[in-house]
């Protein structure tokens, strides 16, 4: 199988990591990718953006599948133009992509489904939005309704903070806060059948203990040793079934990835948001501990034949990744400056830790800093205090100047195991 994946993220290089060691796949292409995908893929340039130049691009490469992995691509109907062109894709047409593009849309369709939500207003002049942030009090939660590449959430006790963001933004849902936990569940569908992966939990916060500002990802473990054994199956009935049933009847049947955003309340589970692909950084976790190879399941998604693919494997091992970001992140990051250890990683701590590359870029023989969030370090082992003893002795290696990490990630959840 040819395999031809769009885009330049940790997310795509955890994709293109395990489509390599895929026996099924032949050749592993990646448009526009980064400095650590050009490892395991050859790279080409594309405006991935640009339905058209990405199904040329997958046509001249004989493309047996295409992987889109960032929302921007889906919402733009990338999907739509490779799978016009012949080509299965994997990835929900960009009217299905409106899930994620639309946090008022998502509602609707949740509201139609009987799935579990937040109580939200969606607001589009400042009376409407001083409504709602009086109606639902402290703490604030406002969601500009578009895409924000994660950035797009504000969570504060303070309402200038709060009407703030809600005015900047063109259209805004204002919601009741969720107490509890949070976990991502990914589930793939061909818009029928839905299979779902292991649940994981990432840290948005850029600061230990859950401080300083959203970001969009600072790092994820998997598995949850504290979640109810029966959560996933839960989840599959009241949210991911009837969320997919809902779409196809509407006649926007959603193939692709899943991503159920979901608060553990005192109430039960909540769905805080959806996303249209898989989640930076919760893949990196998820693919790490995935035994069953990656390209037949996504082509059968892709084909509409999901109830054929035999029941996924998973290893028992933990998986803990820890993002490395640049000076400034979530601020304007710096970018352009060397970073290095990335041989010391590979020579000493593969294959139990590896580092996935999500802003980087080449400079004559040397990698370099290209973006807020630079490097998934990520680790595997028996549990998730090993796993992240690993992670951090790899991140430790690492030498790029400013560069800033949360030290907790998996703390808490490494100390639930015993």
């Amino acid at each position: 199988m040819k395999v031809l994946v769009i885009g330049g993220g940790a997310r795509e290089h955890a994709l293109c990591r395990s489509l390599s060691l895929d026996p099924d796949v032949t050749a592993l292409h990646c448009a526009p990718g980064n400095a650590g995908i050009a490892e395991v893929a050859e790279l080409h340039p594309v405006d991935q953006l640009d339905g058209e130049a990405v199904a040329r691009l997958a046509a001249e490469l004989h493309s047996d599948l295409v992987v889109v992995g960032p929302e921007a691509p889906l919402v733009a109907g990338v999907a739509d133009a490779v799978r016009a062109a012949g080509i299965p894709c994997f990835g929900p047409s960009g009217e299905a992509a409106t899930l994620e593009g639309s946090k008022a849309f998502a509602k609707d369709v949740m509201a139609a489904a009987n799935v579990p939500t937040a109580r939200s207003y969606v607001c589009t002049t400042p009376a409407e939005i001083d409504e709602a942030l009086d109606a639902f009090g402290a703490p604030y939660v406002v969601k500009d309704d578009g895409l924000a590449a994660g950035k797009g959430v504000v969570v504060t006790d303070d309402v200038e903070v709060a009407r703030a963001h809600a005015l900047a933004c063109d259209r805004v849902v204002i919601e009741e806060f969720l107490d509890g936990p949070e976990v991502s569940l990914f589930a793939i569908t061909d818009g029928v059948t839905v299979l779902p992966l292991q649940p994981a939990q990432d840290f948005k916060r850029a600061l230990d203990g859950d401080e300083g500002p959203n970001t969009g990802g600072m790092g994820a473990y998997s598995p949850l040793p504290w979640a109810d054994p029966k959560l996933v199956d839960e989840v599959m009935a009241s949210v991911l079934q009837p969320t997919i049933d809902e779409l196809r009847r509407r006649g926007t049947p959603f193939s692709g990835l899943l991503y159920a955003g979901l608060a553990i309340t005192s109430r039960g589970v909540r769905v805080i948001e959806f996303n249209a692909r898989f989640g930076d950084p919760e893949t990196q976790v998820v693919l790490a501990r995935l035994k069953t190879p990656l390209a037949g399941v996504l082509l059968h998604s892709a084909n509409g034949t999901l109830d054929a693919q035999p029941p996924l494997a998973w290893r028992d091992d933990a998986a803990v990744t820890v993002v490395v970001a640049s000076h400034n992140y979530p601020g304007t990051p710096r970018t352009g400056d060397p970073i290095e250890g990335l041989d010391e990683v590979a020579d000493l701590d593969a294959p139990h830790a590896y580092v996935l590359h999500a802003g980087t870029r080449r400079d004559g023989d040397t990698v370099v800093s290209a973006g807020g969030r630079v490097l998934s370090v990520t680790a595997t082992g028996a549990d998730l205090a090993q796993a992240r003893e690993r992670a951090y002795a790899a991140v430790g290696r690492i030498r790029l100047d400013g560069a800033q990490h949360r030290t907790d990630i998996a703390l808490r959840a490494a100390g639930a195991e015993v």
